[in-house]
């Protein structure tokens, strides 16, 4: 699908020999699921018969020739059948293919869905700050049909799938390629194999082999088959140039006829019924050795892979742990340098406002000394004032004549000896302020002396970190060798043996929608949200079909056990009556 090998091959070589080259190269052991695929000369697709020469066949003469290795059967059930995980590798990537050509029909809301599997394969999880818009801008994700249905442009049809693809976190790629066929595998036309018959009356219809079985569709309808003939009621399958004959095991049962255009059609359906009623019988019976050891081996590199991933993801969490440590770390060191430098800043502010207040304290404590000499001094004027006033006083007694003269000077000195005392009282008030003051600036410069000694600190930061895709569409290439293939115009093969017990367990399952309620949620989510984007004039045929079955509740089971019902004659005489 996306690998290319080229093998060089000898004229004698012969089928088998190159596709066993094939799976030894790719380390392949389903290999009976698979096979070769070339182009004829007609340009039909066609299965490379594996016991004949290979240059002996109708291989289109291109240089090199070109051979695809392709899944021929499909199993009943991906998760219980396929048991290497390059088995489911090869299977996904040609379901995928298959879907994206529009091969196989597929409803938008399932295609969308499908879409977030297949990335999760290719790109694991999302991841936010890896998988930035656009990441999907150039993968084909969607069928072309659906895309030109709904109004939405790439941006958007990317927007929906990674919704769904962060719903996948956690999730191994292995596991994801296997919820993607879990899926794909519930597809009505999933496995199908189409051949355009005619049956005796002359009605054009379409034959379906499958792993389940042959079924009969309408010309117009290849989702919904009208009649099923399940492997176990088959005896016997044979061809005569264009009729193809089928033999039920129920003997009063006529036989099954049909016809077919060309001759190479019934040698196609021959060997497809051959191998699917094998594959179909095989899994009625117990596991062979080799099946076993096999998924025993694959059971063990399941829990190794899950051991793995485990200690992967503790060991992601603890990375991303000691990141946000780290983070909160630097986080808090850059707080705290911050913290730092806003204490800095106190502290030159407050050492500044100390000096202040020093030298505010110094110059009061100089004008307090300035007020009490000029206290003393306005003391000793009054002392001076009222030894005065006594010679006054006595210079009086003897000097009456001098009596207005002496009585003005008195009361002069009377009245500067009251403003002197009022002058040394304000004097003594504000020798006591500035001595009060000076007090205080002397406490609060101790205090910020003890408030810069408590506002020391330390930081340790500590650091850590932790460290924490093959598909295959092969080319094949070969040396050209022209030689004629046989032509044969009749075979038979005996499928089952009259008798023989075998159980229909297929008929009792259900889709994995129905088993699992958050995938049928999803469906219902995805159909809801692109329902209001669809373009109902470009709708076609088969989106008209599904619309139908999902409104009349059929799904591919249900279906399967409709047209199932009845015995073998009956259901044989209504192809006939088609």
């Amino acid at each position: 699908m996306d690998a290319e090998l080229e093998f060089a091959i000898l004229p004698s070589t012969t089928g088998k020999q190159l596709f066993d080259q094939i799976v030894k190269t790719i380390g392949l052991r389903e290999t009976w699921f698979f096979g070769l695929q070339y182009q004829d000369s007609k340009g039909f697709a066609t299965w490379l018969k594996l016991n004949k020469r290979v240059t002996a066949q109708d291989v289109r003469r291109d240089n090199p020739l070109l051979i695809k290795f392709r899944a021929k059967f499909y199993p009943e059930d991906v998760s219980e059948e396929l048991i290497q995980e390059a088995t489911q590798r090869l299977f996904f990537l040609q379901v995928k293919e298959c879907i994206l050509n529009d091969d196989m029909y597929c409803p938008p809301e399932t295609a969308v869905l499908l879409a977030s599997y297949a990335v999760q394969v290719k790109h694991g999880d999302y991841r936010k700050d890896y998988h930035i818009p656009g990441y999907l801008g150039r993968e084909k994700l969607l069928p072309q049909r659906v895309l030109e249905q709904h109004k939405l442009n790439k941006n958007q049809w990317e927007e929906r799938i990674q919704v769904w693809h962060q719903e996948h976190k956690g999730m191994l790629r292995e596991d994801a390629m296997l919820e993607y066929l879990k899926i794909a595998q519930d597809l009505e036309m999933y496995g199908v194999n189409y051949f355009s018959i005619k049956n005796k009356k002359g009605s054009e219809l379409w034959l379906g082999v499958d792993a389940l079985g042959l079924n009969i569709y309408d010309k117009n309808d290849k989702m919904t088959p009208k009649i099923g003939f399940p492997w176990s009621e088959i005896r016997n399958i044979s061809f005569n140039d264009k009729k193809f004959v089928i033999k039920p095991i129920d003997k009063k049962s006529p036989d099954f006829v049909f016809y077919v255009p060309r001759l190479r059609i019934n040698k196609r359906i021959l060997a497809l019924c051959m191998g699917n009623h094998e594959l179909y019988m095989r899994r009625r019976k117990p596991d062979s050795i080799e099946v076993q050891q096999m998924k025993a081996q694959a059971r063990e590199d399941k829990s190794k892979r899950q051991m793995e991933r485990a200690l992967l993801e503790s060991e992601k969490k603890k990375r991303e742990k000691a990141e946000k440590e780290t983070e909160t770390m630097a986080r808090e060191t850059m707080e705290l340098m911050e913290r730092l430098r806003q204490i800095e800043e106190q502290t030159k502010r407050a050492q500044d406002e100390l000096e202040e207040q020093t030298r505010r304290a110094l110059e009061l404590e100089k004008e307090c000394t300035t007020a009490q000499e000029e206290a003393e001094r306005l003391d000793q004027d009054r002392r001076d004032a009222v030894e005065a006033k006594a010679a006054l006083l006595h210079q009086s007694e003897t000097q009456i004549r001098n009596q207005d003269c002496l009585a003005t000077e008195l009361a002069e000195l009377t009245s500067k000896i009251s403003q002197l005392e009022d002058a040394k009282k304000r004097k003594d008030e504000e020798a006591k302020k500035w001595q009060k003051r000076a007090f205080m600036a002397e406490n609060d410069l101790e205090r910020t002396k003890e408030e810069l000694k408590s506002k020391l600190m330390g930081v340790n930061i500590q650091d850590m970190s932790v460290h924490a895709h093959t598909h295959a569409h092969m080319h094949t290439h070969m040396h050209e060798h022209d030689e004629t293939d046989e032509t044969s115009a009749e075979a038979s093969a005996e499928l089952t043996v009259p008798g023989m017990v075998c159980d229909r367990s297929e008929e009792e399952r259900t889709t994995e929608a129905q088993k699992n309620q958050r995938l049928q949620k999803n469906l219902k989510a995805l159909s809801f949200d692109l329902a209001e984007a669809v373009d109902e004039t470009k709708k076609t045929p088969l989106d008209l079909i599904h619309a139908e079955n999902v409104k009349a509740g059929r799904d591919k089971y249900k279906t399967l056990r409709q047209i199932r019902q009845g015995n073998t004659k009956q259901r044989i005489d209504e192809f006939e009556s088609m």
